[in-house]
């Protein structure tokens, strides 16, 4: 089994302290997550490559770019050089995923496929020789703060099950994307997510270090019954 992972997401970090606050929990996560909103795939404007490359001066970890936009073919490579070290796009807004898919590996980075929760997991079964990471969103995108989805948990199992039938699961990560927290990330791990992305359950506004910490506490403990 595949040591467990968290992924912070930036979305509810405190902006005006962003790099004290992902100093803050480096100690206790592997990635951090940065969520790319344009307004037009989802109603909402997050930031562009010019705060990842300011991500990417003050951490050594992988940044993970989820970009919730409508041209990502066009924008990936941008953020590629602003120092994504992966990068998720959905599929639903292209018309050639295994073109985006190449245009990310030909920047420089590790592609993922991102799944909406009313997209059908099939959509990553021709993919999965290309990419590093099945993102399994188990909230709809747009916004933090929103409530884990259990009706995507048998999605997660399935995106687990085409990969370990694939002969990739050593290639590829499961990565679960919203709503994460104590009492959900349990369930997420159970169903076969690798890989957690946790933004206001991390960046509370309380006690970012704290939450990271008893995060990673309970992953070990899960980790190690699983084992």
């Amino acid at each position: 089994m595949k040591p467990l992972q968290i992924a912070p997401s930036i979305l509810t970090a405190d902006f005006g302290s962003l790099a004290d606050e992902i100093r803050s929990v480096e100690a206790y996560v592997d990635w951090f997550h940065l969520d790319v909103m344009d307004g037009h795939y989802v109603d909402n404007l997050t930031f562009g490559p010019s705060t990842v490359a300011a991500i990417d001066k003050v951490t050594d970890l992988p940044l993970h770019v989820h970009l919730m936009i409508s041209d990502p073919a066009k924008f990936a490579p941008v953020f590629v050089d602003a120092g994504a070290d992966r990068i998720s796009f959905h599929p639903e807004v292209v018309d050639d995923t295994h073109a985006v898919i190449e245009i990310i590996k030909k920047a420089g980075a590790g592609a993922g496929i991102a799944v909406h929760p009313d997209i059908e997991i099939d959509v990553v079964k021709e993919h999965l020789d290309d990419v590093q990471v099945v993102l399994m969103m188990t909230v709809r995108p747009g916004f933090g703060g929103q409530k884990f989805l259990n009706d995507v948990v048998p999605k997660i199992s399935q995106a687990a099950q085409l990969v370990q039938e694939s002969g990739k699961s050593a290639d590829i990560d499961i990565e679960v994307d919203g709503g994460i927290n104590l009492e959900t990330v349990d369930g997420a791990v159970a169903a076969g997510g690798q890989i957690f992305v946790a933004g206001s359950a991390i960046f509370d506004g309380v006690d970012a270090p704290g939450a990271a910490r008893r995060l990673r506490e309970r992953l070990d403990r899960v980790g190690k019954g699983s084992e």
